[in-house]
């Protein structure tokens, strides 16, 4: 499908935008869309809150705040109201460092480990579904596109 055919067939008049543009306001919308969607999967917590967990599981050792506000890209902040509100929920604890008593490292809890076991079958079956029909080439060149991107918007 070229550009144009992709332009008419969006939700949104576009006119002649150029393709860049089209691109950041398609991310945008769909990071919108996804959010809402991902919010109304999980009855437990948020989407944002399901993502810090992702995060701190792909940690080698439990991170500290801003270790994690760097994984996420959020700032420091934000981070922690996030992180205070999952606490109260039981998913994580925050426990002081042993080698440097500031610094709180965060932990996933049994509560947590069962959740994401617990829902585990279905959030993959939802990701299949948004993948549907989508190769895996074209994955993968999304995925550069976005990493240049993103490599530009920190020069």
């Amino acid at each position: 499908m070229d550009y144009n055919s992709m332009v008419q067939n969006s939700k949104v008049e576009f006119g002649q935008m150029p393709p860049g543009t089209f691109l950041i306001g398609l991310l945008s919308t769909f990071e919108n869309r996804f959010q809402t969607v991902a919010d109304s999967f999980f009855e437990e917590i948020t989407w944002k809150q399901f993502f810090a967990i992702i995060c701190i599981n792909l940690c080698r050792e439990s991170p500290t705040i801003n270790e994690l506000s760097e994984i996420m890209e959020s700032s420091h902040q934000n981070v922690k109201q996030l992180l205070i509100k999952l606490e109260k929920k039981g998913f994580i604890e925050m426990i002081a460092d042993d080698r440097d008593r500031r610094k709180q490292r965060i932990f996933t809890t049994k509560k947590c480990a069962d959740f994401c076991k617990r829902n585990e079958k279905e959030s993959q079956i939802q990701m299949n579904q948004m993948f549907e029909d989508i190769s895996e080439e074209q994955i993968i060149t999304t995925i550069q596109t976005i990493l240049q991107m993103e490599r530009n918007l920190n020069r």
